[in-house]
């Protein structure tokens, strides 16, 4: 069986070829940082980061690009920079909100233990590329000049619309930016934007049409085209880029250098938190320091995104969270007591590939793992096996399996204690010691070989 993936633009499961052999160029549309990220954002970081462990497992050699976008990114309505709008809110210098907000989503994947880019390009420092690809549609007679910015006209790129499937009077203007009546289509966009005549911003360039700033797009083809080429073979996001991002990323950059930006566009669905979807602009988001005040551990949340497709929408819940800490931690105490990792079992990991071949099953390729778990294999080799796996999976156990637990003396006479209780039928007694041991972080199991602790 050979890697097949949905690819949004041929809406089909395709077998995947890279264009140069074991070579992958990825590019993903990364944060705008105005803002904390919400788990809605992380678990589109986290598809790419499965895409890509799976790429590196079956031996592929992958250069991941990563942009931050620190300017450009309107509000709707408003027409104004989300950057200059927090630097306002928040009384800071843009350049400050840009760093404070790119520092925490760094550390949100190093919690979530996603490999990180091998390039995180910013749109400020890529400003000279984004003028210049501003100039070569300009050339070919592709963009005009309105009150406030430069445009792109779609109506001069036939194939607009093609990844979405959606028709441009089908379009909805003012949802993404407002309304303008100066455009001459719905879905024309903004390359260049003007700076305010009466108003200084923070973030503001000189350039050929003026001084202003890029628009939201634009930094991502100038960007890709730099640090990977073009074409390159993949392209990830989450769902609500197709219609307008990544439209207007395909019009403009195969409109100025007449060849596709991306062969694979693979693309996850939203995280659903009550009866909609998780969107800052609605304010209805949870961040991971949300779930870490509750109490759970981070990769609880990555176990939870493992277990659903990620081309089906995710219920969040505190009790599918709670669900899936509890699973995770259940597989940490049991791989604990395990021998040291042997010799994988080549039956598994090939029934592991394949899961992964099929478009990334992870759900399944968890159920397989819990199946080697709980098998009457040696532990030896269920730990190698695992072990291999985790290449891909992300859970970090290798930090666990095979690692004996080592009690603090105050918990093993907490415990102690708690059974000499329970021995006299002091109940009482014996579930306020339990509790103890539970609020110092640890559980305590009855079982027929004895007592065991184990932590929360």
């Amino acid at each position: 069986m050979s890697l097949k993936l949905y690819n949004t633009k041929t809406r089909s499961k395709d077998e995947f070829k890279p264009l140069s052999k074991k070579k992958v160029g990825m590019y993903s549309c990364g944060p705008t940082v105005y803002s904390s990220a919400h788990i809605g954002n992380m678990r589109s970081f986290t598809m790419a980061d499965i895409l890509k462990r799976t790429l590196l497992f079956l031996g592929y050699d992958v250069k991941h690009v990563m942009n931050i976008t620190d300017v450009g990114h309107l509000i709707s309505e408003t027409d104004q920079d989300k950057m200059e709008e927090a630097a306002k809110r928040e009384k800071k210098s843009a350049q400050e909100i840009a760093q404070f907000y790119t520092d925490e989503f760094m550390n949100d994947m190093k919690e979530l233990n996603l490999l990180p880019a091998d390039v995180f390009p910013k749109a400020t420092e890529h400003i000279e590329e984004q003028i210049e690809l501003v100039k070569i549609l300009e050339e070919k007679g592709l963009t005009y000049k309105i009150s406030d910015g430069i445009y792109f006209d779609t109506s001069k790129f036939p194939e607009y619309g093609k990844l979405s499937g959606q028709k441009t009077e089908d379009k909805e203007e003012g949802a993404r930016v407002a309304k303008n009546p100066e455009k001459k289509n719905i879905s024309d966009f903004a390359l260049w934007k003007f700076s305010p005549k009466d108003e200084q911003r923070q973030m503001e360039w000189e350039s050929p049409w003026g001084i202003g700033f890029p628009g939201w797009h634009v930094e991502c083809s100038a960007m890709s085209v730099k640090h990977l080429g073009q074409p390159f073979d993949i392209h990830t996001g989450a769902i609500d880029l197709i219609p307008v991002h990544h439209e207007n990323e395909i019009a403009q950059s195969k409109a100025a250098y007449g060849q596709p930006l991306a062969d694979w566009w693979i693309h996850g669905e939203f995280v659903v938190l009550g009866d909609d979807k998780m969107a800052k602009s609605d304010g209805n988001v949870v961040s991971l320091t949300d779930i870490k005040k509750q109490g759970f551990n981070p990769l609880s949340y990555r176990y939870l995104i493992l277990n659903t497709h990620y081309r089906s929408p995710l219920t969040f819940t505190t009790e599918a969270l709670e669900a899936a800490q509890n699973a995770l931690f259940n597989i940490r105490n049991e791989v604990r007591d395990w021998n040291k990792p042997d010799h994988v079992d080549e039956k598994w990991l090939t029934q592991f590939k394949e899961k992964l071949e099929d478009d990334l099953n992870t759900p399944q390729a968890l159920a397989l793992m819990w199946e080697i778990i709980k098998s009457d294999h040696p532990s030896s080799m269920k730990a190698a096996t695992l072990l291999h796996m985790d290449h891909v999976l992300g859970l970090q156990l290798d930090k666990w399996i095979a690692i004996p637990l080592e009690v603090p003396d105050e918990i093993t006479k907490l415990a102690a204690d708690r059974n000499a209780a329970r021995d006299a039928k002091n109940f009482n007694l014996s579930d306020t010691l339990r509790q103890k041991i539970e609020d110092a972080g640890y559980l305590i199991e009855d079982t027929k070989k004895g007592t065991k602790i184990t932590e929360k």
